[in-house]
């Protein structure tokens, strides 16, 4: 009977240990993501009806992206480790802006920073909810645009962040379909303006 309750002591000490929280977890990703793929769902929440809009990302780390909207219109973000552009089909416009002014850009240009979290973020564990564990992210620079964000990992992926600005809105995505450390053509990281779109350089 003594051996029973110590074993069960033992087994319920070794998985509160083993037990893993939004920190660990994001840490697990960084370490073990070099590549990733996957769908997206985008609700952006403010004082209106909420924008919902999808598309595909793509991601190479260190700091290369491809943030990819499809619907209700088309959208490309496309960071190459240098430089971030930023091209809306419908206005004909791309902006091109260096990648140290707009990690905030995307948040695939945050998934794809080499050590970007703890070097940009203060990071706190949060309860586990819906299946995932969660951390939240404050940023350390007062000019951040957002007021703090939350991640919601499984799995060793990201599948949840929710990004929480200064005005009032909140930006929820849901990955799907993901696949990890892909191979992945490095074109899909570089873009050149089409001839007949304004270009604009921050």
């Amino acid at each position: 009977m003594r051996i029973q309750i110590l074993f069960g002591l033992i087994t319920a000490s070794v998985m509160a240990f083993a037990h893993a929280d939004g920190i660990s977890d994001l840490k697990q990703f960084l370490g073990n993501t070099h590549s990733l793929k996957a769908q997206f769902t985008q609700s952006v929440t403010g004082k209106g009806k909420a924008q919902v809009s999808s598309g595909v990302v793509a991601i190479m780390i260190p700091g290369k992206f491809r943030w990819e909207y499809q619907k209700p219109y088309q959208q490309l973000i496309v960071g190459d480790a240098k430089e971030v552009w930023l091209y809306d089909q419908d206005l004909k416009q791309a902006t091109s802006k260096n990648v140290a002014n707009a990690l905030e850009s995307s948040p695939a240009a945050l998934l794809a920073g080499d050590a970007a979290w703890e070097k940009n973020y203060t990071l706190k564990a949060l309860p586990d909810q819906d299946g995932l564990t969660w951390l939240e992210a404050t940023p350390k620079r007062d000019d951040s645009s957002f007021e703090h964000i939350r991640l919601g990992l499984a799995n060793g992926q990201i599948q949840r962040m929710d990004l929480f600005d200064k005005f009032g809105q909140t930006t929820q995505i849901r990955f799907s379909q993901i696949m990890s450390n892909p191979k992945l053509d490095t074109g899909l990281f570089h873009f050149t303006p089409p001839k007949d779109v304004d270009v604009v350089r921050e």
